[in-house]
């Protein structure tokens, strides 16, 4: 039967033979046909197309289509939320006017709103006679704004200042000769750096003077600076806290400060002399605690220290809940031209209620006699509306 086609019709072929396959496959037959050589051959019959493939097409120009936006539901744009309005934007005041207009002035949106709301809290905690805490890292007085922190101490609106060791020796090189921070880069390189005698010396007597009088770090600074009549003791943060008789602390890290290079350092009245500044600030930080229910709490600044001072304040805080400080109503602030971790965590974050913590970024030569002047601004306002 060489040659020959044979065709049979069932539900399935067999053998040599073949024979007609009759089904449905989306609703459309084929008929196949095996040939005596064996060679399976299928056509389609008339009827409806194969579906399968189709539907898989009309998917994907569906999806490339996107979703059937004449569905979406719109609202008006007065039924909306708005997170800027004209009436914040900024006032273009004209030439000579007061700074109290210049700040009024001022867009009212995210930094702006920071600032006066650090404004608002440190007037009112000084209302309430709560304190009002500056920590400081070593830029501060490297940048000229020690007499920015002294003002504030003599108008009794900071109460306490908090450095670490080297606010502390800027502070003092300041009071000495008049000028600080060496050129690290250069003097790095050939083992001049930090070896500066007279500032090892002054605080290894400073260390002396305050294991023998009982007193903290930074009192002993401040009183050592005082004592020897340096020729810039004007211009010094510790001495003007201890002439006004304000908590002044100095947190020490053994092995951060160039002070401790030279054989002269004593660890041991150093730790003493700055575990006894710890408990000074503990209770420092205690006495912010709100005096009753829904009372005024004071304010810590951290001005430029990213990790030291962020670390011990968030201890001070500790010490003072668990004594039992109501501390819920606590303001913080940040001021630092960058961002850092510990301060967004240790500073504005974990130890206040939402809302109460403002971190502030810019340069301390700007940002801080800015604040300086809206503070000073601002308690004045409230003292002219006393009268």
């Amino acid at each position: 039967m060489a040659g020959k086609r044979v065709e049979r019709t069932g539900k399935s072929g067999g053998g040599a033979n073949g024979g007609e396959h009759r089904g449905s496959f989306g609703g459309s037959r084929t008929r196949s046909r095996v040939d005596a050589g064996g060679a399976h051959r299928a056509r389609r019959a008339s009827g409806p197309q194969p579906a399968a493939g189709a539907r898989g097409r009309r998917r994907k120009r569906a999806a490339l289509a996107g979703p059937n936006l004449a569905r979406l539901k719109l609202h008006s744009v007065h039924d909306r939320r708005h997170l800027a309005q004209v009436a914040a934007f900024a006032g273009t005041p004209e030439v000579g006017v007061s700074f109290a207009a210049w700040m009024d002035s001022l867009p009212a949106f995210l930094g702006v709103k920071r600032l006066r709301a650090a404004v608002a809290a440190i007037v009112a905690a000084r209302r309430a006679e709560r304190p009002v805490a500056m920590a400081m890292g070593g830029h501060v007085v490297k940048v000229g704004c020690g007499p920015v922190v002294i003002d504030l101490c003599r108008r009794e609106i900071v109460t306490a200042v908090v450095c670490h060791g080297a606010t502390a020796i800027h502070d003092v090189e300041i009071a000495m000769i008049g000028a600080t921070s060496e050129d690290v880069g250069d003097t790095i390189r050939d083992g001049r750096f930090g070896m500066v005698r007279e500032t090892a010396e002054f605080f290894a007597a400073a260390a002396k003077l305050a294991e023998r009088s009982r007193i903290g770090y930074g009192r002993a600074i401040g009183q050592l600076v005082l004592k020897r009549r340096l020729a810039h003791a004007s211009r010094s943060i510790l001495a003007a806290a201890a002439e006004l008789d304000l908590p002044a602390t100095v947190h020490v890290a053994i092995g951060t400060d160039t002070v401790h290079m030279p054989t002269m350092a004593d660890g041991a009245l150093i730790g003493r002399a700055s575990m006894a500044d710890f408990r000074l600030l503990c209770g420092v930080v205690h006495d912010m605690g709100a005096a009753g229910k829904g009372g005024v709490c004071g304010v810590w600044c951290n001005v430029g220290s990213a990790v030291i001072l962020p670390e011990v304040f968030l201890k001070t805080v500790a010490v003072a809940r668990n004594l039992g400080a109501k501390l819920d109503d606590l303001t913080t602030v940040n001021l630092d031209m960058l961002r850092q971790y510990r301060t967004g965590q240790n500073v504005v974050g974990r130890p206040v209620n939402p809302g109460h913590g403002h971190d502030i970024a810019g340069h301390h030569e700007i940002m801080l006699p800015l604040l300086r002047q809206a503070v000073i601004e601002a308690w004045s306002r409230r003292t002219m509306r006393r009268l």
